[in-house]
């Protein structure tokens, strides 16, 4: 059972520098059993736990469900610190925190296919309008970070092997040099009007999620 002091150090055996490292990997683990290292004390000893899918509110009153462990942090005066680093670590870092991202879309998306996450959480403009908005209000460190997580989540959905995509694209060409030819003009505008159908679709949802996820866009219609 975890304890007042404990200090989480690592989780599967991935290394905790901060309780948002936490936080990251809990989240998008709701019904996963993970296995905790803890420091309590002088002591080193693992604890498991299986964080629990709940409804949480943001400071800004929007409901996002995800994975919780009823852990806190006991905050202390001056606890946010910057630390300046040389461009390869930079850059290293910018590789890391870009392969979270990609490997935390990915994870929503098989959880929204498994059944184990709703699809509810998906939004189109109006949605991200609106968390721009709110995350402006912020600062501009977590405003460019909002934009950087919509630029890789918006490049790696571009790479979704959809014809119509650059994914797409990619597919027939795959097709062709395991062919040895090109796909015929008929199989292509076949894949081009099913990969049409598909964004389509994509767009419509997110659009019937921003008008049942966005308050004033509700009331106004309502």
């Amino acid at each position: 059972m975890f304890q007042v002091g404990d200090v989480v150090t690592a989780i599967d055996g991935t290394k905790i520098g901060s309780f948002s490292d936490m936080q990251r990997i809990v989240v998008g683990r709701a019904g996963d059993q993970l296995t905790f290292t803890i420091k309590r004390g002088d002591s080193t000893l693992e604890l498991r736990g299986t964080p629990e899918l709940k409804e949480v509110k943001d400071p800004f009153g929007n409901t996002h469900r995800q994975g919780v462990m009823g852990i806190t942090r006991a905050t202390t005066p001056n606890e946010a610190t910057t630390e300046k680093v040389d461009p390869a670590t930079a850059l290293w870092l910018g590789v890391k925190e870009t392969w979270f991202v990609v490997d935390q879309t990915l994870s929503y998306i098989g959880n929204v296919f498994t059944g184990r996450a709703s699809a509810d959480q998906i939004g189109g403009p109006i949605r991200i309008a609106q968390i721009s908005g709110q995350v402006a209000t912020l600062g501009l460190i977590p405003l460019l970070h909002l934009a950087a997580v919509l630029s890789i989540s918006i490049g790696l959905l571009n790479l979704f092997p959809v014809p119509l995509l650059d994914g797409g694209h990619l597919l027939f060409y795959a097709a062709e040099v395991l062919r040895g030819r090109p796909l015929s003009d008929k199989s292509q505008e076949f894949g081009f009007r099913v990969g049409l159908a598909l964004v389509l679709m994509l767009m419509v949802f997110a659009f019937y999620n921003d008008f049942h996820q966005v308050p004033w866009l509700r009331s106004l219609f309502g």
